[in-house]
């Protein structure tokens, strides 16, 4: 089942009407549609955001199976799951991602390959802010993260630690794809 399917599948068990939960989310209505549709994938933050409204763990929308003790996955076996930045938004698309636990359930960190493509133009791109912390490791290429007022350059080897309630964002440098591992956490 797709995140977008999850999503109403919660709205519809909580009974709980589209408009109300675009407002309480802080989206936009006929963004909400389009991602219960399967038109728009998701973005993290919105992920986060409709976590917090149904109270669920962020895994709820991206688990494929339950009760795994432990997961393994191979190099190669990652899914994409879509762009970090849904479409329709005036959000830049620079960043993919793909769960690598997502057979866990019940897990209370989410890991993710991101893959940061280049853009010069961060005009269009927002900031998240969400409950929980946030860690990412550099594997490839360089990295800026945005962190409230403050400005991290991270390149291979690198890594950095934060709380996600500050607003943040990340960027490719040097006009080349990286790749980084991020482990989300966000409490239930």
């Amino acid at each position: 089942m797709k995140p977008g399917e999850k999503i109403k599948l919660q709205r519809t068990d909580k009974k709980l009407e589209l408009p109300e939960v675009a407002k309480r989310a802080g989206i936009d209505e006929k963004q909400l549609a389009a991602i219960e549709s399967g038109k728009v994938e998701p973005s993290l933050g919105t992920l986060i955001k409709l976590a917090r409204v149904f109270g669920v763990r962020l895994g709820t929308f991206l688990d494929d199976q339950q009760d795994k003790g432990v997961v393994v996955t191979k190099k190669g076996e990652n899914r994409p799951l879509g762009s970090m930045n849904a479409p329709g938004t005036n959000e830049v698309e620079n960043l993919t991602f793909s769960s690598l636990a997502c057979q866990k359930s019940n897990r209370h960190m989410d890991p993710f390959l991101i893959e940061v493509f280049p853009g010069d133009d961060v005009t269009g791109q927002k900031f998240s802010a969400h409950e929980g912390e946030e860690f990412i490791y550099v594997l490839s290429g360089s990295i800026e993260v945005a962190y409230g007022k403050e400005t991290h350059r991270l390149v291979e080897g690198d890594s950095i630690y934060y709380d996600s309630i500050v607003k943040h964002r990340i960027r490719a440098l040097n006009n080349e794809k990286a790749l980084v591992l991020a482990v989300v956490y966000l409490p239930v």
